[in-house]
């Protein structure tokens, strides 16, 4: 917001993570559907745009399919040949929340479609759960049900177990000063669900978890998802709106997304 930091770009320049998050949400706005290769395309334009931020896996994934990899293949390829360690980032959680508004009338689709999202560039299962997690949670906020991650835990029997230990104790079982912003998925998504899920308003936590540093674009967007869908649009600043280039096609986007979801 205050501009000129670490890439040099003025203030209220988005990141990759709303970039993203903008194909995809244009996507199903204008297609009516989950299209996975129309998402996958509007990727590769966004990567042949020359973005000044990219993660290392969704740059991979995409130059795969840019080299005639099918969708089933670019994501699994890079989950495949990269070691642990380095096979399990934050970049399609980041991007995926318009997927919770355009579904959210049908958990079962909801979880599939994120799963699959994922998948594009990031195959692992702790990424295309979280994924589904992160979604499913946002979804049962914005119905206004108290227990939403909880909900999605029980709701879904094949999560991995490193995920499901860092998610599970959420919140009272969570040291707040052990959290950590690495683009490790299970960092993020525990970070992010942790900070928006006991936070007593939407700016405080967005604001302490974008200063916690590190992958700091990322811990911020999915933390401002988590705490959007529980206050609502309305306890965001008008400051903060005002310094948006996108703010426009963000509100019309999530409002076409939210009023007319997408049943099948």
């Amino acid at each position: 917001m205050l501009g000129h930091g670490t890439h040099g770009q003025p203030p209220g320049t988005i990141t990759d993570d709303t970039e993203m998050a903008l194909c995809i949400a244009r996507s199903l706005a204008e297609r009516g559907q989950f299209d996975p290769e129309d998402i996958a395309a509007r990727f590769v334009e966004w990567y042949d745009s020359g973005p000044f931020d990219i993660g290392v896996m969704t740059a991979d994934a995409l130059r795969q399919i840019k080299s005639g990899a099918s969708l089933d293949e670019a994501g699994q390829m890079v989950w495949e040949q990269r070691p642990e360690g380095q096979n399990a980032g934050n970049g399609s959680v980041m991007r995926c929340v318009p997927h919770a508004l355009a579904f959210a009338d049908g958990h079962e689709t909801l979880v599939e479609v994120s799963r699959q999202s994922s998948s594009i560039t990031h195959a692992d299962p702790r990424c295309t759960t979280g994924c589904a997690i992160l979604n499913s949670t946002v979804a049962g906020l914005i119905e206004g049900r108290d227990d939403a991650l909880a909900d999605s835990l029980s709701a879904l029997h094949d999560v991995p177990a490193e995920l499901r230990d860092a998610l599970a104790p959420i919140p009272d079982g969570i040291e707040e000063r052990e959290l950590a912003s690495s683009g490790y998925v299970v960092h993020t998504l525990q970070t992010a669900l942790y900070l928006g899920l006991t936070a007593d308003s939407a700016e405080e936590t967005i604001v302490t978890a974008v200063n916690m540093g590190d992958d700091t674009d990322t811990v911020g967007a999915v933390t401002g998802a988590v705490a959007g869908a529980r206050f609502g649009v309305d306890s965001l600043p008008d400051r903060w709106f005002e310094e948006l280039d996108c703010e426009v096609e963000l509100r019309s986007l999530a409002t076409t997304l939210y009023e007319d979801p997408i049943t099948s």
